[in-house]
């Protein structure tokens, strides 16, 4: 089997494996190698070298001359070594064919291993070089089998891992299904496939796009942001570089056409297709869509917008389990807290109620400050005196004063909401 068959094994091998001639060969005098140490000694220095005339493997085993031997194994005699060559001398190395046919059953086994070993590694690492510059991209396979709810997907000259975190709830496979994925990692696993796909990331999304709308591809419509609840629902915001090219029709396409072909390969998964601004108050309005918004508050600090929404739209607005004011969010970057005018009106009363329990403001000051985002006397006693003496107009010392009177008033509501409490204990233990 060592020389015989040996050509027979590096062409199938390498019809098989793919794996180009050169380090088949490699592999096989490496084995050859580590048989011939397992017979002999591991310390032995040996090589090996593959004859394509003969289709064999030629094993040489290096030694030493030297005046005195000390060690046989990798040391030879001066009067020894001339009787091979009368031209060696003390330091030279010979080299001595050793017999491939010598090596037992065991070193043939080693060599198997070996082979078996490093053929893996060669594919790993043909793999790795193949894939690793195609992390980000959109890949089709075929799905093979199932692993502790991992899918292995056949991408035809590799394996795949769609992870059971990277898959979406909503779907199911079996085997010989054909499944398009977002190619997340390229690692160098030793024991599982080593390209990583992904059917929840937002990149699927944009990929499909791109493949769909030829003005994406182009660089002329361009995606700014995409937020997704893999399976339900899906935002992405965009834009055009050309005044004459309508973003958002042309990733909807000729009645709906291209959209469509995304939300089938998405397996049914909704998709609302928004203008992109660079105003972030009007960019929260477009990703809060289909609900209609009647005003904005911004509080730059904590990077919170606050909508006001008609009576009959904040249902719309949040969405179903909140999943369109999440989505929005997301897509925005934005916090968002969405109030119906009824409701906005009623905080503003208590607002103004509240604040009106400062001494030291009259009613157009506490206009002011609610006009100004403060809804509450803490909040007017957590802030800094620069802060409040540039709202409402006033010096330092004034403006120090309204805040020490806020803290006043901030315990004192304790202290009336902590005997309400009590009052209503005593109550319920009548």
């Amino acid at each position: 089997m060592i020389t015989s068959e040996l050509e027979r094994l590096v062409e199938a091998i390498q019809k098989e494996k793919k794996i180009s001639r050169d380090t088949v060969v490699e592999i096989i005098e490496q084995a050859m190698v580590a048989a011939a140490r397992k017979k002999h000694g591991e310390d032995l220095d040996i090589e090996s070298h593959y004859n394509d005339e003969l289709g064999e493997v030629e094993m040489i085993r290096y030694r030493e001359v030297v005046d005195v031997v000390d060690d046989q194994e990798k040391q030879i005699s001066l009067e020894e070594a001339v009787t091979h060559d009368p031209s060696f001398q003390v330091g030279d190395s010979v080299g001595i064919i050793l017999d491939v046919h010598d090596l037992g059953r065991i070193a043939a086994q080693i060599a198997k291993q070996v082979i078996v070993q490093k053929l893996r590694d060669a594919e790993r690492e043909q793999t790795f070089n193949e894939f690793k510059d195609r992390k980000g991209e959109l890949i089709a396979g075929i799905v093979r089998r199932f692993e502790k709810g991992n899918v292995i997907v056949d991408l035809n000259r590799a394996e795949a891992i769609l992870p059971r975190k990277e898959q979406v709830q909503t779907e199911t496979y079996r085997p010989g299904d054909r499944v398009q994925a977002y190619v997340l990692d390229i690692t160098r696993a030793t024991r599982q496939p080593q390209v990583v796909l992904s059917r929840t990331h937002p990149g699927l999304l944009q990929k499909l796009f791109e493949n769909e709308v030829p003005e994406i591809y182009e660089g002329i419509v361009h995606i700014e942001a995409c937020a997704r609840e893999p399976g339900h629902r899906a935002k992405i915001a965009v834009s055009s570089s050309d005044s004459d090219v309508d973003p958002v029709g042309a990733c909807v396409g000729l009645k709906g056409s291209r959209v469509q072909a995304v939300v089938a390969e998405l397996r049914g998964e909704a998709i609302d297709i928004i203008p992109w601004h660079p105003d972030p108050a009007r960019f929260v309005v477009y990703a809060i869509a289909p609900a209609h918004v009647s005003r904005v508050y911004i509080d730059e600090a904590t990077h919170t917008m606050e909508l006001i929404v008609p009576d009959d739209q904040l249902a719309k607005a949040i969405g179903r389990r909140g999943q369109n004011v999440r989505l929005a969010a997301q897509l925005t970057g934005w916090k968002i807290d969405i109030f119906s005018e009824q409701r906005h009106a009623e905080m503003l009363q208590n607002a103004v109620n509240e604040l009106s329990r400062i001494e030291a403001l009259d009613e157009e000051l506490v206009d002011v400050l609610v006009r100004n985002g403060f809804q509450s006397a803490k909040e007017v006693a957590d802030a800094e005196v620069a802060d409040i003496a540039s709202i409402l107009e006033v010096s330092d010392e004034d403006a120090q004063l309204v805040i020490d009177e806020a803290d006043e008033l901030v315990g004192r509501m304790i202290m009336e909401e902590a005997a309400n409490r009590r009052r209503g204990s005593d109550r319920s233990a009548e």
